[in-house]
């Protein structure tokens, strides 16, 4: 009896993607909803209420005027001047604090909590962004190589006779174990210090701000009521350019991983190549044809 051949099923992962992309983004959309509405009508009615309170305090002042002195503060926060502020705080323009937004526009994170508000300055910001992203992106690349080739030496090394594969394993996690502690752990006991947060706190900006995702509701050096050492925003700065090429580097081997597993999970070989069965009809032997004359 012939050997029947299945067909080749190879089904691509890349439409299961796209779907779990698009459902990875629903489910969060819904999840925040979920946790961030209530507490927004929260905040809405507290505000209501203390605008209510205050014209009562304060008969002097009518809506229309309290709404126009709410509108100038919002006008001044979005122009990067905090209300708090006097005159005896430090400008957010000084070198240190122009030096942390600089970085903030090549890497692309953008808080949003400060920017700039002269014709001159958004033009050159745009041509500064156009040349430093690029560079910045080359940059990170050849950082995140270096980093790369210390993984590799260390593979190779713990590849050597006498060194199994489980401590192989041990090697690459001690090597990410350290990058997350310089990266995620300890910063946050820094920032919880000098900033006044707590860990969570601190641990949620170095994740936001590294992941370039920058919300801008956690920013180093925006507390009008603490004194900075000038140095603290560049430094701040530094660590952010170091930590982008190491969290990049999760990121990629995470992504590999990702790719990898679908392939393996979505790509099905043949089931019928059995080493020494055939499976074309021109191996099996030819039967003898009858010849019938008309």
């Amino acid at each position: 009896m012939p050997f029947l051949t299945a067909p080749n099923w190879q089904i691509s992962w890349t439409p299961l993607l796209v779907l779990g992309y698009l459902f990875y983004l629903l489910l969060g959309a819904m999840v925040f909803q979920l946790l961030e509405k209530q507490a927004e009508n929260h905040s809405q009615d507290q505000f209501r209420l203390e605008k209510l309170k205050f014209l009562q305090n304060y008969t002097c002042l009518d809506r229309q005027a309290l709404e126009k002195f709410i509108q100038v503060l919002l006008e001044a926060w979005e122009k990067g001047v905090n209300p708090e502020r006097n005159s005896t705080n430090p400008s957010n323009w000084d070198f240190s604090n122009s030096f942390f937004f600089a970085g903030t526009v090549v890497t692309t994170i953008g808080y949003g909590n400060r920017s700039p508000s002269t014709v001159a300055g958004q033009v050159f910001c745009v041509f500064y962004a156009l040349f430093g992203v690029p560079l910045n992106l080359a940059f990170l690349n050849q950082l995140g190589k270096g980093l790369n080739a210390h993984l590799i030496t260390l593979e190779k090394w713990v590849q050597k006779p006498g060194h199994d594969q489980v401590v192989q394993r041990l090697a690459v996690a001690v090597f990410l174990t350290a990058g997350t502690l310089l990266f995620l752990v300890f910063p946050p006991l820094v920032f919880s210090y000098v900033e006044g947060w707590s860990y969570g706190e601190g641990f949620y900006f170095t994740f936001i701000t590294l992941s370039t995702i920058g919300f801008g509701d956690y920013v180093v050096g925006a507390n009008p009521n603490k004194h900075y050492i000038p140095l603290y925003r560049s430094l701040t700065a530094i660590w952010i350019v170091f930590g982008l090429a190491w969290l990049a580097l999760v990121f990629n081997v995470g992504a590999d991983l990702m790719e990898k597993f679908l392939q393996l999970k979505w790509h099905k070989p043949d089931l019928n190549l059995v080493e020494g069965a055939p499976t074309k009809l021109e191996d099996e032997p030819k039967q003898p044809r009858i010849h019938i004359p008309s």
